[in-house]
């Protein structure tokens, strides 16, 4: 059966299981190139970047994990968990792909297909036929409202005849692909981001991966950021010290931003907070169970969805890496409201919702069970980025570097792969560039120049008397 070709992905969030080389305490003599404010992918790729060119540098990490909304966790289950962000999106030019090459992991391409279930029975193929159908029609008139002057919310661009389909697709491309409903998110946002026609998964986890990538670089855990200070130079202000630099490159969330968890001196411009404010995190949540005996009858990493009645719907991820684990996928407003209910009411519903869709095999078959809770999370704040309705342009906004001497990277901050760990990467690896550009070669490197000693003036020497003559004559 054919896979969806738009962003079959499990966004949002997550980090890392081994720990990085941990710089030394900062104090208050500290003086870097660079300072980068975050360890998820932005924040790595950056670091990175800086290593290759042996800039003087430090990574500040708030929590006490490296990855920020991708980490994989092998001790709740056994196996290995992705808490955040799981699809490898492109794989054939995925950054992040090429770079697992060297890693000794085993990245393997997702399957080409997926279920639908009509209550407790499988879509025939006609009835999957007139699904893709309804979703190609609702991606043409979203990509057609917004070649308009006005930019629409994505559920003003849909058709008003999606028939019994209507929820599903209200579903698929909100909730489940950009972690917002679709009257929460912009035509322009949606139909420039890039498609997603492959996939694949990384057996050990996605946040591993990250975890090998930030291996020997200089992070700090557990040092939040409580002040930036922009003038001639950057100063950051920790509990563990204050540090100067020339730059800084912030990876920090976007609702993390616009809290007071960090102060800005002087204060952001106008135009970034409210780049800010268009690209508020949405809501996504997976809801891990354990289900032995293969109660689903999926194969390995077999994504499923349903012909949903309303808006409490969620999609399924089956047999993980091959393994039992199944994560129930919800998002939006619904996922959200669910989430603050607390982890408990997540597994409630995810049990109901499969046993409406399998039967009360689900209940025998279940054992250990985990939900993420990511809006909860004190230094994350929620899913991805998907724009408001006329808040596109904030991503190109979001990019611009203020004096010079601020660099903003994530997710966010990319025009077409928002909400992917490749985008954040990719921002990440530009802002470094960005700031790299305006450094000075490092001493010792090829085209760096020594320190200019002072030149003294020279004292005027004063004018002999035949040199005066000679200018009275020359004056006459």
């Amino acid at each position: 059966m054919p896979r969806l070709t738009r962003r079959l992905f499990l966004a949002g969030t997550a980090a890392a299981v081994a720990a990085p080389a941990l710089g030394a305490p900062a104090t208050p003599s500290e003086d870097f190139d660079v300072v980068v404010i975050g360890a998820g992918a932005a924040g790595i790729a950056a670091a990175r970047r800086l290593a290759a060119e042996k800039r003087r540098f430090v990574v500040l990490e708030a929590s006490d994990r490296i990855g920020g909304r991708c980490i994989t966790d092998t001790t709740l289950f056994g196996v290995p968990f992705d808490r955040g962000a799981h699809w490898i999106h492109e794989p054939r030019i995925n950054p992040l792909a090429k770079l697992a090459r060297g890693t000794g992991l085993d990245v393997y391409a997702a399957p080409r297909g997926q279920n639908l279930r009509i209550g407790r029975r499988s879509a025939r193929t006609s009835e999957l036929e007139v699904y893709l159908a309804t979703l190609e029609r609702a991606n043409r008139a979203i990509a057609q409202a917004a070649r308009g002057k006005t930019d629409l919310s994505c559920a003003k661009a849909l058709p008003d005849d999606l028939g019994p389909w209507q929820n599903t697709a209200d579903f698929v491309l909100g909730p489940f692909a950009c972690g917002k409903d679709l009257d929460d998110i912009s035509a322009r946002d949606f139909a420039r981001s890039r498609e997603r026609n492959s996939d694949a998964f990384c057996r050990e986890g996605y946040g591993t991966l990250l975890a090998h990538l930030a291996q020997n670089l200089p992070i700090r855990l557990s040092t939040p950021v409580h002040r930036v200070s922009w003038g001639s130079r950057v100063s950051v202000e920790t509990d563990a010290g204050r540090i100067k630099a020339n730059h800084v490159i912030i990876t920090a969330s976007t609702d993390i931003l616009l809290s007071d968890r960090i102060a800005f001196e002087p204060a952001l411009p106008k135009s970034h907070s409210d780049a800010l404010g268009q690209l508020r995190l949405g809501s996504y949540d997976h809801i891990a169970l354990e289900l032995e005996g293969n109660p689903l009858c999926a194969r390995q990493d077999d994504i499923i969805f349903e012909q949903a009645s309303d808006e409490r719907t969620a999609a399924v991820l089956a047999n993980v890496g091959g393994t039992s684990l199944a994560m129930v996928e919800v998002g939006g407003r619904f996922g959200r409201s669910l989430s603050a209910q607390g982890e408990q009411a997540m597994v409630d519903f995810a049990v109901e919702w499969l046993s409406n869709l399998y039967g009360p095999s689900v209940h025998r078959a279940l054992g250990r069970s985990h939900a993420t809770r990511w809006n909860q999370s004190p230094w994350i704040g929620g899913a991805f980025s998907a724009a408001a309705p006329g808040g596109q342009g904030a991503r190109r906004t979001l990019s611009e570097p203020l004096r010079n001497r601020v660099f903003f990277a994530g997710e966010a901050a990319h025009e077409t792969l928002w909400g992917t760990v490749g985008g954040a990467w990719e921002s990440g690896e530009r802002a470094a560039n960005a700031a790299l550009k305006l450094l000075p070669p490092p001493a010792g490197k090829p085209g760096a120049k020594p320190a200019a000693k002072p030149v003294r003036a020279k004292a005027k020497s004063r004018p002999t008397r035949a040199r005066q003559r000679k200018q009275r004559n020359r004056s006459r």
